[in-house]
């Protein structure tokens, strides 16, 4: 059976690690509005999505 033979030090550890870190979530301004929408998502606020409105806000 294979046992390290050394320690990880808390370094190497930590390094190994770097890409575990949370991404910020990107936000773009809708081309109808102007409110911020994550991309490639449907505006929550006017309910356009590239262009074209696909859910209708009128109460």
């Amino acid at each position: 059976m294979a046992v390290p033979k050394r320690k990880t030090s808390p370094s190497k550890r930590n390094m190994r690690r770097s890409h575990h870190a949370l991404a910020v979530p990107s936000f773009q301004e809708c081309s109808n509005c102007g409110e911020l929408k994550r991309p490639h998502n449907l505006c929550a606020a006017c309910g356009h999505y590239n262009g074209r409105e696909i859910l209708s806000t009128e109460a």
